[in-house]
Formats: structure tokens, sequence, C-alpha cells
């Protein structure tokens, strides 16, 4: 059996994400997804070692790098318009739910029972981590935005920060503390005390 299912995940590069806001960094969805997996598995891992949990990394690194898969068929819609309320965001929710089963039923059918719990992951611990993630890394992009002087992202900035923190997760508030200040940095900036004093873009001669 030929398959396309694929052929349509490598597309999620060519769906940008911010459509209503002036980037200085446009960012497409694969790009997204790439980073809310990366995000996903940290907080997993602190999960488990800081805070005493079992849940499995792996597990939730693949639903988040699958999280906004359905997109490809959907396309984005922004933030404001998709939470705008109750019932555009139920309706939206359907529609992704039907764009997920059309994306699963394009796999050989040998291999649906595996892709299910990824493209579809009904775990609470794991929808719970994959969420705070995404959220994470919308607030993420605000702050990369704001380094670079774009003041479009400034309240989206403080409404992102203050829902991130509303979650009341241990481990993104163990994030936030131990990471976070890092992405207002510059290159240099996060140069360690012992590395070469030499600006990071300079090249030797």
């Amino acid at each position: 059996m030929k398959s396309h299912f694929f052929a349509y995940i490598s597309r999620m590069r060519f769906i940008q994400r911010w459509a209503l806001m002036r980037n200085t960094a446009p960012e497409n969805v694969q790009e997204h997804s790439h980073q809310v997996a990366v995000l996903a598995h940290a907080l997993a891992v602190i999960h488990n070692e800081k805070f005493g949990g079992c849940v499995d990394p792996g597990a939730v690194t693949a639903a988040a790098l699958y999280h906004d898969a359905s997109e490809i068929l959907t396309g984005d819609m922004p933030t404001p318009i998709k939470y705008d309320n109750p019932t555009i965001q139920s309706a939206y929710k359907e529609v992704e739910a039907v764009a997920e089963r059309k994306l699963l039923e394009l796999l050989p059918p040998e291999l649906r029972g595996v892709y299910k719990p990824i493209l579809t992951p009904r775990d609470p611990e794991i929808l719970r981590l994959v969420k705070a993630a995404d959220k994470l890394s919308a607030y993420i992009k605000c702050v990369e935005e704001l380094k670079a002087g774009n003041l479009e992202f400034r309240e989206a900035a403080a409404q992102t920060r203050q829902i991130v923190e509303g979650y009341g997760l241990p481990e993104v508030a163990y994030f936030l503390d131990t990471f976070m200040d890092s992405f207002s940095l510059t290159l240099d900036q996060l140069k360690s005390p012992g590395d070469p004093q030499e600006s990071c873009g300079e090249r030797k001669a």
C-alpha cells in the first residue's frame, strides 16, 4: 500500500504561525513542533527527576512532535479567533479531530495502532505536559521577538507568561526559574566565563 502520510507531515514547514502579527523571525509549524517536542521532553524529565513522576519522556516527546499535525489539513487558526468564544473553540476541536482521523487513515493499517496514541493521545499526563510545552514555546517566541525590538509581542508575552504560570505545574516553574532567562540574552552573553573573550561572531584569520 502506498501512503502519503509522511509527505503530508513534511509540509508542516509551509504553514506559518502568528499570521496576524508582524514577525522579525517567521516561524512555521514544523519549527514550532520541534521546539515543543524538546520542551515537552524536558518537562517530562524534570517531572520525573525533580518531582517524583513516572511519565514516559519518549511518549511525551512523540505526542508533542505531532501535536499540530492536524494543521496540515486545517491550517493554523490565530489564537484570538480560535478562542474568541466557546462555539468557535468547540467547532475547531471537531475540525481538528476530523483532520487527525484523516491523517491516521493515510497510514498503512498495520501502522495505525502505533500512531493513533501519538496523533490522538488520551493520557492526561501526556496531554498536560504537551499543552504546557506548547504554551511555553509560544512564550519563548514572544521573548525572542521582544529581544529583537519587536514591541508587537509585548502584550502577547505578558498574557502568555500569565497563562504558563497559571498552570501551577512545578516542572514548568522549575523550567522558568532555571532556563528561561537565557532566552533574553545575546549569543555573547550566553558564553561561559571560561570561553575565549572574542565575540562569538568573530572569525580568526
